[in-house]
């Protein structure tokens, strides 16, 4: 699979932009774990013209995440544009964007997915884009705004006709957020479109690599996305690969090898944003890499109460010496 001049292989794993998920230090493991493309996290377009400190963190990358791609959003052509061109100068592989959030607050303004009920101006944006850089341009998006609208198949034809490179497609509906199940046969029906000549990267509910398997045997994808499984299970793409190449399960992971990514996404967190703030963000995390663990509650309490680094990694090595 190739995006403009990058050469991904054959049936490239992509992990998916999360707001307050894919900071450099989850990337940091998901490229570990074998990841081959990932994205930042999504970077609000009237922010970033604003210079919010939070949008600007997220313009920092490194040389061992490429080939990297940075997503916006918004809902105002202009600051679209203006903040594709900024991003472009920071300097990622790919800009995303983003017209597949459904999170109320975005959509409701007519970003992110809202955008699904403006399909002439999610075209006029794209375009917009595309003559404004000069790195690919992909677009992440959904069936439809709703059942009685997935428009997806034409829409599909229009934004390759104004010059993505890609495009990958989440699949429900705005209205359906992530409830249901997502319906691969319309993102079979776009990349079996013969008039389609760009890759296609399949998104929603996989959770497994036989998830994964499937939806290229059975729907011909390029690529697919994982976004909320590596959430708490990062080593997926380790997985998923594996199970590629061998059509074998990999045994589940040790709690051993847990403790030690614990640790190792910990001390990243840290190192990036400082011991408070790396310690606050990774309690999420640090939770659920052991959720599988019976009996666990009163250390997991001490993993996502403590701030200090000592204390976490005593609690760790704990878990290594009582589940191990």
């Amino acid at each position: 699979m190739i995006i403009g001049n990058i050469d991904l292989g054959e049936k490239p794993l992509f992990l998916a932009p999360m707001v307050d998920v894919t900071d450099v230090s989850f990337r940091y493991i998901c490229k570990k774990f074998g990841a081959d493309m990932m994205y930042t996290e999504f970077i609000s377009s009237d922010g970033l013209i604003r210079d919010a400190a939070g949008c600007l963190q997220k313009l920092t990358i490194y040389d061992y995440e490429r080939p990297i791609g940075m997503q916006v959003y918004g809902h105002i052509p202009e600051a679209i544009v203006e903040s594709a061109i900024r991003i472009e100068e920071a300097g990622p592989d790919v800009i995303d964007i983003n017209f597949g959030c459904p999170v109320n607050k975005i959509a409701r303004r007519g970003a992110g997915s809202g955008m699904m009920r403006e399909p002439d101006k999610m075209v006029e944006i794209t375009r917009r884009v595309v003559e404004s850089v000069k790195k690919p341009v992909t677009v992440k998006t959904r069936l439809g705004w709703d059942d009685d609208s997935k428009i997806i198949v034409e829409l599909a034809e229009r934004l390759q006709d104004v010059g993505i490179a890609a495009l990958t497609i989440h699949g429900r509906t705005r209205c359906q957020m992530y409830k249901g199940d997502a319906d691969w046969t319309l993102i079979g029906a776009v990349k079996n479109n013969p008039r389609m000549h760009i890759p296609i990267i399949g998104n929603g509910d996989i959770k497994t690599p036989q998830d994964a398997a499937n939806a290229f045997e059975r729907y011909g994808v390029d690529g697919v996305m994982i976004g909320r499984a590596s959430f708490d299970h990062p080593w997926i793409f380790e997985e998923v690969r594996h199970y590629l190449n061998t059509g074998e399960l990999m045994p589940p992971m040790s709690v051993e090898r847990r403790v030690e990514l614990a640790k190792d996404h910990l001390a990243k967190s840290i190192e990036e944003k400082g011991e408070r703030k790396g310690i606050l963000e990774m309690r999420r995390h640090l939770s659920c890499y052991f959720k599988s663990l019976d009996n666990f509650k009163d250390t997991r309490m001490k993993l996502v109460t403590s701030l200090d680094i000592d204390e976490l990694n005593y609690t760790l090595d704990y878990i290594k010496e009582n589940w191990g």
